[in-house]
């Protein structure tokens, strides 16, 4: 068992590396564009709390 645990450390850093990779891949593709735009406006998009016009 002692001679396996190097292996599997580097087995289970591989993998972690590879679903990092993977989401990364995923949130920078070009069909997130359109999401990633929304989500970036959307503190932008909220009304002001502390307006000086009271509607």
């Amino acid at each position: 068992m002692e001679k396996i645990v190097p292996y599997l450390s580097a087995f289970s850093t591989s993998i972690g590396l590879i679903f990092f990779l993977g989401i990364v891949w995923w949130a920078w593709s070009p069909r997130r564009k359109k999401a990633n735009q929304e989500s970036a406006e959307l503190p932008f998009d909220l009304p002001d709390e502390f307006s000086k016009e009271k509607s």
